[in-house]
């Protein structure tokens, strides 16, 4: 890399990072104002505890997502300087073209995707589940049907189905279970109990007063008893409706879940789907937005910096609109949620192809 390659790197980076962080302090400041009152409710609440278990995985979460609206908005700036100082036309006139001059800028966006895919895939998972333990535990009115299902069926496989009158999770306590196995469509065993309870030492269920019948061609046969500990191929974690619990969940852990939840014959995974690829998604659009911020600020305006960070912002506004209603078409039963999430990259990408192209001339 020349010298200049590692100036225009440096300050794209530098930039990026102190945008960041201005960005920040807002968004905690925001945050503290709101909560400051449900802080001082808890009187065994420490200000140790406040920072290490709610802001530094808020900061975490927010940092994430800020990434990009920082990337585009650093790049516009220090770009637009550099063309203000006639920088860019002492390159130019060095015979240096634009697609030389992107080159740093795609260095400084690779390293920016690394770190953000890293971030998306693990970190900001583990750290959003930290984060609203705590917010559940201090910040929110605790009800009743927070540990509570009701009327919970789920197939496991294709011949085995279960269902659930009530579920506490709590008391780790339920009612009214019933496991069915079929044959093609004939009922080969039903297992029924008045009570099902959960013991996490043993990992085995408790059923009592329960029930178990099995069919045959002639005949049937019926057994019964007070108490029986068994062990099932599922656990009080899956009676969890875990949509809003896809963010929680790291990349790995959420791609087993949702193929197991495929095998078990549930219909629309588009929620998981969305969440998994949405982590990819995002980072590479740091590719995107840095060359559309580039050809915006490339070229010297009337009006300076300033014309060129609103039409920036403009930008940004219209893509982040995009994205979050191509999430929630991706989220909708029976749609393809992989292109919903690639579709603001696709078109933006095309955004970006147009105006590099208009820039090179």
């Amino acid at each position: 890399m020349r010298i200049l390659d590692w100036y225009i790197l440096k300050r794209y980076l530098v930039t990026f990072l102190f945008t960041l962080l201005i960005l920040i302090p807002i968004a905690v400041a925001i945050d503290v104002s709101e909560k400051v009152d449900k802080f001082l409710a808890h009187s065994d609440l420490t200000a140790m505890q406040i920072i290490d278990q709610h802001y530094k995985n808020f900061i975490i979460y927010y940092a994430n997502t800020f990434m990009p609206l920082a990337l585009f908005i650093a790049v516009i700036l220090f770009t637009s300087k550099l063309s203000n100082n006639t920088e860019i036309v002492a390159m130019t006139n060095a015979k240096i073209s634009f697609t030389r001059f992107l080159y740093p800028y795609m260095i400084g966006a690779t390293l920016v995707t690394i770190f953000a895919l890293a971030m998306n895939h693990f970190v900001v998972p583990n750290s959003s589940k930290e984060r609203k333990e705590f917010e559940k535990q201090y910040l929110t009115r605790k009800k009743y049907t927070d540990h509570l299902v009701q009327n919970f069926s789920l197939q496991l496989n294709d011949s085995t189905y279960i269902y659930l009158k009530s579920y506490n999770f709590k008391s780790s306590n339920g009612t009214y279970f019933t496991i069915e196995n079929y044959k093609g469509i004939e009922l080969v065993q039903k297992l029924t109990a008045d009570n099902i309870r959960w013991n996490e030492n043993d990992q085995k269920f408790r059923l009592t007063r329960y029930k178990l019948r099995k069919l045959y061609k002639e005949k049937d046969s019926i057994f019964t008893g007070v108490n029986l500990d068994t062990t099932f191929a599922f656990t009080p974690k899956d009676f969890l409706f875990k949509s809003a619990l896809a963010q929680e969940m790291p990349s790995d852990e959420l791609s087993e879940f949702i193929e197991i939840s495929r095998k078990r014959g549930v219909k629309n995974l588009n929620a998981y789907l969305v969440e998994l690829h949405k982590r990819t998604s995002l980072p590479i659009s740091s590719y995107i937005l840095t060359i559309i911020a580039v050809a915006l600020a490339f070229k010297k305006k009337r009006g300076g910096i300033g014309v060129n960070l609103a039409t920036g912002i403009a930008v940004m506004f219209v893509y982040v609109f995009f994205m979050k209603v191509a999430e929630v078409l991706g989220g909708v039963a029976g749609a393809n949620s992989f292109i919903y999430v690639w579709i603001p990259n696709i078109v933006f990408g095309g955004l970006a192809l147009y105006l590099y192209l208009n820039a090179r001339k």
